[in-house]
């Protein structure tokens, strides 16, 4: 029960970039995986 507090605690604290994070983070995912495709093309 305390990583849940502590996880909630962290979100609501920054909450003002949380979505700046995601798209960072889903952006970080899709380079990842161009990059691992990217031999079989070429």
């Amino acid at each position: 029960m305390t990583t849940f507090k502590t996880l909630k605690s962290i979100a609501t604290r920054s909450q003002d970039t949380l979505l700046q994070d995601a798209i960072g983070a889903a952006a970080l995912i899709v380079m990842l995986v161009v990059g691992l495709h990217l031999p079989a093309f070429v």
